[in-house]
């Protein structure tokens, strides 16, 4: 059965098969590839602190260093033996196939909402007890309107990182 990325790309992905404990990519470090978790567990780790553990088939990783040009934010290792798409010059890729970048932009921002949902809600439990808890506010406030990069649109239709 062709998974999502296939129909949208129209291109057929070479699916590689990984040992439990491989380190797909390592956070701080960078590779320009996109993984898709056909089947398996694969966990997100930052430092040492597991954020996720992903057994869905479908899940992405690698997308934000792709997007954002920059390293990892997190480790992800296999848990259990697993299957994936892997794709190479993922940013060459997402160029070329636009409708694939969408299915990643959706899946973006289900996951900035979801974010900014629970640091709302952190918020307002922390709200009006105490000045140890305003400064915890604070930083949730922070949170929720943070921005760390403006970007360029290109002629090409690509963006870049502004100056």
């Amino acid at each position: 059965m062709a998974s999502v990325l296939e129909q949208s790309s129209g291109v057929a992905l070479p699916a590689i098969r990984f040992d439990a404990g491989i380190a797909l990519f390592v956070e701080g470090e960078s590779n320009g590839q996109l993984y898709v978790l056909i089947d398996g567990e694969v966990e997100v780790l930052r430092g040492d602190t597991r954020v996720m553990v992903a057994n869905q088939p479908g899940a992405i990783f690698g997308e934000m260093s792709v997007l954002l040009g920059a390293p990892h934010s997190a480790t992800v290792k296999t848990v259990k033996p697993s299957t994936m798409y892997v794709i190479e010059d993922a940013g060459k890729f997402l160029q070329d196939h636009p409708n694939l970048a969408l299915v990643i932009a959706r899946l973006l921002a289900q996951r900035l909402s979801a974010a900014t949902t629970y640091l709302v809600d952190l918020k307002h439990q922390v709200e009006g007890r105490g000045d140890q808890m305003k400064s915890i506010g604070d930083a949730l406030e922070a949170l929720i309107h943070q921005q760390n990069r403006e970007f360029v649109a290109e002629p090409d239709g690509s963006t870049r990182p502004a100056n």
